[in-house]
């Protein structure tokens, strides 16, 4: 694997911004490819939260509706992973990462950027790793839109699946505007899903490689009753298609050398643990009783992740008396419930909605 250029293109990535696993796995992941000796480097786009790097292009040229537009490519190095931020505010500079009206058009830039930024930095990638709809027009552009550039003539794509639940769905009017022949929204190889198009149907079928999370999910995935009605595309592509288990950072995750918990532990040394459930007990203003367990949740709030299930019954988990801390953000509808439960029982229940990376490694302290 050695001298591989690799570009790994993903809408969130940790310590910058996250929802779910995959700002997790698009920060570890790179180190760790970095250290095999890849040559790996990172994009994301700029949130207006993000306050990291430095300009080092200020007029990134991207071909998108009927013009172009141009956009400011922010630079920061983690170790010998570069991150590169796609600055464009009248797209990411919104009050949360998704769940806006114009999420497909708004991502469907990024995609085209990407790409704009691989050729602006001068060296093809030799593969280009896709993650979820948010990129997964990516390798659709490369066997089309951009077929006969030479640039990317020997560049592969692959695409990871976190969440086919999400399928980058939109209108058959926007093909145009988003740079992709209205041919393909018919026909074997076409877009359509469902009276509407599909960005990630569209990296499924063009990518040269499709991966996922582990091989158990790859297997589910191709069932009716886990594919989300995409169980076909991915029968079809069965030999391209593979389980990787994610790991995690071992470096950021160590409880010996953490820097955003307020005692250490090891497995040889648990004191240090108690610390930490005092601490996080009072960052919620709970009681001190520290001899009661705490339930915590570290999660996107969605009915994929079991939060109907959780409803039914917290007032029974309630009713146990243990304390309950929750971290995450996703449906209204569960934002509400968890700041309505908080509300009436402050001494048991403690919520932060959004993410904080510090906050998430003293839950798990």
């Amino acid at each position: 694997m050695g001298n591989l250029r690799i570009m790994l293109a993903a809408s969130e990535v940790v310590p910058y911004a996250k929802t779910g696993g995959l700002a997790d796995v698009a920060s570890a992941l790179p180190k760790a490819l970095s250290s095999l000796g890849c040559n790996i480097s990172v994009v994301m786009p700029r949130y207006k939260n993000i306050k990291s790097g430095h300009p080092v292009i200020t007029d990134l040229a991207v071909p998108f509706g009927e013009t172009v537009k141009y956009s400011t490519v922010w630079l920061e190095q983690q170790g010998r992973v570069p991150i590169y931020f796609i600055d464009a505010p009248q797209y990411f500079w919104r009050d949360s990462l998704y769940g806006e009206r114009d999420d497909v058009e708004r991502f469907a830039y990024f995609s085209r950027a990407v790409l704009e930024l691989a050729r602006r930095l001068g060296e093809p990638p030799d593969v280009i790793h896709c993650n979820d709809w948010m990129t997964a027009l990516i390798p659709l552009y490369l066997r089309t839109t951009y077929s006969q550039d030479q640039f990317f003539s020997e560049t592969a794509s692959i695409i990871t699946i976190h969440n086919l639940a999400f399928q980058g769905l939109f209108e058959h009017s926007a093909f145009s505007y988003f740079g992709i022949d209205p041919n393909l929204y018919h026909g074997e190889r076409g877009l359509e899903f469902g009276g509407l198009a599909s960005t990630l149907k569209g990296g499924l079928l063009w990518a040269d490689a499709i991966t996922t999370v582990s091989r158990r999910y790859s297997q589910e995935i191709q069932t009716p009753e886990y594919g989300f009605k995409m169980d076909a595309i991915l029968r079809m592509r069965k030999y391209s298609l593979i389980g990787i288990l994610n790991g995690i950072d071992t470096e950021e995750w160590n409880p010996t050398t953490d820097p955003h918990i307020p005692a250490r532990f090891s497995i040889e040394d648990l004191t240090g643990k108690r610390i930490c459930k005092q601490q996080l007990l009072a960052r919620f203003n709970l009681p001190q009783d520290l001899d009661r367990p705490v339930i915590a949740i570290i999660s996107r709030m969605t009915d994929q992740k079991g939060f109907d299930l959780v409803l039914r019954i917290m007032d029974r988990i309630l009713e146990t008396r243990v304390k309950v801390v929750v971290l995450g953000s996703g449906a209204q509808v569960y934002e509400s419930y968890f700041q309505g439960v908080r509300d009436s029982r402050p001494d048991q229940v403690g919520v932060y909605f959004g993410f904080n990376n510090a906050l998430a490694h003293q839950i798990e302290a």
